[in-house]
């Protein structure tokens, strides 16, 4: 079907949708962790879904804007950028008071960090410096790991502390999630393997995030305060780092690395899911 040209340029799929597909599991692994941590799905659930998402997806066409107004791109995406801008707006609202209403006032204390990361990002967006920048990424995906706790509040019915828990769970394990990334898409440079000093060099960082992240969790379950099962996802991120380090993805496709990253986060989500309730 033939658009007219101020349609096709309102609806383009680039300012609508992020770019960066491997974003998407930093939002969706800990929404769906919490909604099932939480035990009990509500029309406030369905709220704070739509909300979320609403908010994930506005950082693309304010991205854009920014990018407008700072001369990076052309002035012929303005009009898509702020129709897209206003339309996740409305829905942002929307979602809000849907969830004011029904008694969760207090998740708005949620948005104040990811208002400030937010910021910090489309700072450096207007300095064309946001680029293969770990940090922000991973204080970002921090900001995204707060669905957890929303939802599981969600679905208990009240701030429970124990949700902060679940925050810092999902957001160590996204945050070691990135930093193997990062790993796998440097080890696409190497021309050989490299020998074992060297490759444990390489991999120093995403191993100490993962078995951190590890350690933590079985000091948690010998406490007392997470389920012993729980040590599963865990270790299926801390073997897979181990597996990443020590067969380097040279000449590897960066798609093959990311839907190798999806995979195991989604089976990490899975049994999550599973062995919290166990």
């Amino acid at each position: 079907m033939n658009f007219p040209l101020h349609r096709r340029q309102i609806f383009r799929r680039y300012v609508a949708l992020p770019q960066d597909h491997g974003s998407w599991v930093f939002l969706l692994s800990p929404l769906v962790i919490g909604i099932f941590a939480g035990g009990s799905i509500s029309v406030a659930t369905g709220y704070l879904i739509v909300t979320s998402f609403a908010v994930f997806l506005i950082r693309q066409p304010i991205t854009i804007l920014i990018k407008v107004y700072s001369g990076r791109r052309s002035k012929r995406e303005l009009s898509a950028a702020l129709f897209w801008t206003f339309v996740y707006s409305l829905i942002t609202l929307l979602g809000l008071i849907g969830l004011i209403t029904h008694g969760y006032t207090y998740l708005l204390y949620l948005a104040i960090p990811g208002l400030l990361v937010f910021a910090w990002y489309l700072w450096l967006v207007s300095r064309r410096a946001e680029r293969r920048q770990i940090g922000i990424e991973i204080v970002a995906s921090g900001v995204l790991a707060l669905t957890a706790p929303a939802g599981y509040w969600v679905g208990v019915g009240w701030p429970d502390p124990l949700g902060w828990l679940l925050f810092i769970l999902v957001w160590l394990q996204s945050a070691a999630s990135i930093v193997y990334a990062y790993l796998r898409l440097d080890q696409r440079a190497l021309t050989s393997p490299p020998e074992l000093k060297a490759r444990l060099g390489m991999g120093r960082r995403a191993l100490l995030y993962t078995t951190f992240n590890l350690l933590l969790v079985v000091t948690l379950v010998i406490t007392g305060l997470l389920p012993t099962l729980l040590i599963l996802p865990y270790a299926l991120q801390w073997g897979e780092t181990i597996w990443g380090t020590q067969r380097p993805a040279i000449g590897v496709k960066a798609t093959k690395i990311g839907l190798r990253q999806l995979f195991v986060s989604i089976l990490f989500t899975i049994l999550f899911i599973i062995t919290w309730h166990i």
